[in-house]
């Protein structure tokens, strides 16, 4: 009987460690399942499909690149200012203004990832089709909602929807929009995608069914760049930021190959950022003959924080730790367009390829970096300046003039018909984008948009020539800011403009009166200071909005 105690005691404390281990780190759970679920293989060799061994006569179309870096904020870029006080230098990034067309006024068409890309896809407002918050596991939300104990303002978790959100993999892209690839796919061209999708992961939403020949990235809105303790890897975790102590353990070092007929799952070889740029190399080698489209997704700098030791060494100017990290990151993407450059000219179709650049939304203010943004206010998942204004630069040698400057403002959603344009493609009559070219080529007066409108649950936000309503639920509030006077929206001038705020909201509820309900509700409402990053102590005088996701 003593032994059978003890043995049951035993079995009872294994239990409530368990139980406890479980109660602290079941947000572990999704990397686990996910794991089990899609296993990873061993790295292989991409054999991306070769065109024609030879050039055709005649005139030929030209290839179209998009590049689109991931919370790249305004002041990352050297051109602009730079990372760590211009320490960190961009000049592969900076030639493409140099050599094209820069638009002081680009904007982001959503201030987070999966919108922001649906937008690029479709030409269209995300919210024309029910995209209107990021994909996300429910774990995420459930574990960001209570892991903030110090925040004056507490996130808001919607316990009671969490039955009308279908599954992870289904939040994505819906397989009747339009996509760009699809079009270009129409017009002959080959078209091949390297880099974060997060468009969905059924089936029926990966680029392969969206008008992608060829593919290989990751599915999720984040990825590892490399495993966390490979010997060339330097990692910075940010133990203030909850989102960061989600993603290490459930990230994966993986991507996934569509290509030939075939899909495949393995481990990337390399730094992720280098490796996305080798495989863009190859990819242009093996379309240097035909018409090819090409998305690249770089994920830098987005979270989580990791360089290479080559890179990170290479700034020691910089002392504190996180921010070295990051400035490496940078530093990878930088190099990375560059490779990209470089393989155009070394294949003989620099002059006849455009290349577009944009980041999906501006810097996050979860990393914890003041400046990234600057000088403008506000972060990524904020609509404040600095979570929408995106570098933007479109590159076409002997098409575009080199150096031009245009105001815009221009988005995301034209780079659709801008594309589809040069490729000699129909206009697509359900677009909220413009054609671009005859901006960028000094053939037409006046702005592109006259009117602009950005949605994400109760915040809401109209741009209206030169005006700028912001209309928040939590807190109650609106903002209203003349972006010819004051770019920057330090002054409020709602009080003073009764009127105009009234005539706005009304264009604001008209514009959502014609939108469909979300694909899936928000389940989190998280509160953002628009001044100061997340590690920064909270006081209550700092302005702040709710997120909705």
């Amino acid at each position: 009987m003593k032994r059978l105690a003890i043995i049951g005691g035993v079995l009872a404390l294994l239990a409530l460690g368990g139980f406890l281990l479980f109660k602290q780190y079941w947000y572990y759970l999704p990397g686990i399942i996910g794991n089990i679920q899609h296993p990873i293989g061993q790295h292989r060799e991409v054999a991306w499909a070769q065109g024609p061994a030879d050039t055709s006569t005649g005139e030929r179309p030209p290839n179209i690149i998009v590049i689109v870096a991931d919370d790249l904020g305004f002041n990352d870029i050297s051109l602009n200012g730079g990372f760590a006080n211009g320490l960190v230098e961009t000049p592969n990034i900076d030639a493409l203004a140099r050599e094209g067309v820069s638009i002081e006024q680009g904007y982001a068409s959503n201030a987070t990832c999966s919108p922001s890309r649906a937008a690029i896809m479709t030409g269209r407002y995300p919210t024309r089709f029910g995209f209107e918050f990021t994909s996300a596991p429910q774990a995420f939300a459930r574990y960001i909602s209570h892991s903030t104990p110090d925040a004056l303002h507490q996130p808001i978790f919607h316990e009671e929807r969490v039955k009308d959100v279908p599954p992870r993999e289904t939040l994505g892209l819906p397989p009747g929009e339009v996509t760009i690839a699809e079009v270009l796919q129409q017009q002959g061209y080959h078209t091949m995608l390297i880099g974060k999708w997060h468009l969905g992961e059924v089936a029926e939403m990966r680029p392969d069914a969206q008008g992608f020949d060829e593919s290989l990235g990751f599915m999720q809105g984040a990825s590892m760049y490399l495993p966390p303790n490979d010997p060339n890897v330097v990692n910075a975790q940010l133990d203030f930021d909850p989102i960061d102590r989600f993603l290490w353990p459930n990230l994966q070092y993986a991507v996934d190959w569509s290509g030939n007929g075939e899909r495949a799952r393995f481990r990337p070889q390399g730094y992720i950022t280098d490796y996305f740029a080798d495989q863009a190399v190859s990819a242009i080698e093996a379309n240097r003959n035909r018409p090819f489209f090409l998305y690249l997704g770089f994920n830098a700098p987005h979270t989580p924080l990791q360089a290479t030791r080559a890179d990170y060494d290479a700034l020691s100017g910089i002392p504190d730790h996180a921010s070295r990290v990051y400035g490496a990151m940078l530093v990878a993407l930088d190099r990375g367009v560059g490779r990209v450059m470089q393989a155009l000219r070394d294949q003989g179709i620099d002059d006849n390829t455009l290349v577009i650049f944009v980041s999906d939304n501006g810097g996050a203010w979860y990393v914890g970096q003041p400046n990234i943004n600057a000088p403008f206010r506000g972060w990524k998942s904020t609509f404040f300046e600095g979570g929408i204004r995106s570098p933007y630069f479109v590159r076409w040698p002997g098409h575009l003039p080199a150096g031009a400057r245009i105001t815009g403002p221009a988005t995301h959603m034209d780079i659709f018909p801008t594309a589809a344009a040069v490729a000699g493609a129909p206009a697509q009559p359900q677009s909220d984008g413009v054609n671009l070219l005859p901006f960028l080529r000094g053939e037409a007066q006046g702005a592109p948009h006259r009117r602009l409108f950005w949605r994400s649950g109760p915040y809401r936000v109209v741009r209206e020539g030169d005006w700028k309503l912001q209309v928040s639920e939590t807190p109650n509030r609106v903002w209203l800011f003349n972006l010819a006077q004051d770019p920057t929206e330090q002054h409020d001038l709602s009080t003073q403009e009764p009127e105009r705020v009234a005539a706005m909201r009304e264009m604001i509820e008209a514009q959502n009166a014609n939108l469909p309900p979300p694909l899936w509700p928000a389940l989190i409402e998280g509160a953002i200071r628009v001044d100061v990053p997340l590690n920064a102590p909270w006081r209550e005088d700092q302005e702040y909005v709710y997120w909705s996701n």
